[in-house]
């Protein structure tokens, strides 16, 4: 059997988050290992601890989640950061993705649903809520000028951003284009790479933005 999920969890409602982890601790594939009542806590919390996955919220104490994410995902990269929250708003969705969240979903989310984007992004994957996502992406789809200095990426390399961009894993993508989901990995690597981006979420932003993915 496989190591358990390490999960850190971050919010300043004391009852909510022992609930929260007592839900995810009976799951025989995740183990909770910390929990932050402030953004400041979760990032020494995150650096001691070295979990697979953090569940942060948006409005905390001392520091928030977003800066929390940014200094997470400096000091612990490894470690994939989910936003859950009540926030709908747009700009908290995008800054957060911009900090290297690898989600953002809405505290009212079932918690099936919790449990399959956590084991996702243990994955590497990237989750986001339904309920926000066409909104934001639509956001970020604001036609702007190509700047000469953008990446010249291959067209395999934007047919795998734009099947990014729908929210699929690597697997679904290795299968949508016959080929093998160790060269989807590779692929990704280089994408990542040429487009100074660390993660998948920070991918589809930055892409959207300089207009990569228009047809």
């Amino acid at each position: 059997m496989s190591n358990p999920i390490r999960i850190l969890l971050a919010d300043d409602h004391a009852v909510l988050r022992q609930g929260m982890a007592q839900a995810l601790n009976m799951q025989p594939d995740m183990n909770v290992v910390a929990q932050a009542g402030n953004g400041v806590e979760a990032v020494q919390l995150v650096q001691a601890h070295q979990p697979d996955v953090a569940l942060l919220d948006i409005n905390m104490p001392e520091m928030d989640g977003v800066e929390a994410t940014r200094q997470i995902t400096a000091v612990a990269p490894q470690t994939g950061v989910i936003i859950l929250t009540m926030y709908r708003r747009d700009d908290y969705v995008v800054e957060a993705i911009k900090a290297g969240a690898s989600g953002y979903l809405l505290k009212e989310v079932e918690l099936d649903e919790l449990l399959a984007a956590i084991r996702a992004v243990a994955r590497g994957d990237a989750v986001m809520d339904p309920a926000i996502a066409g909104r934001v992406l639509a956001a970020l789809r604001q036609p702007q000028a190509k700047p000469k200095d953008d990446p010249d990426l291959a067209e395999r390399d934007v047919e795998i951003l734009r099947l990014l961009a729908e929210g699929l894993t690597n697997q679904e993508i290795a299968d949508r284009l016959y080929i093998a989901e160790k060269t989807v990995r590779n692929r990704l690597t280089h994408i990542f790479r040429k487009l100074g981006v660390e993660n998948r979420s920070q991918a589809i932003v930055y892409a959207h933005r300089k207009g990569l993915l228009d047809a």
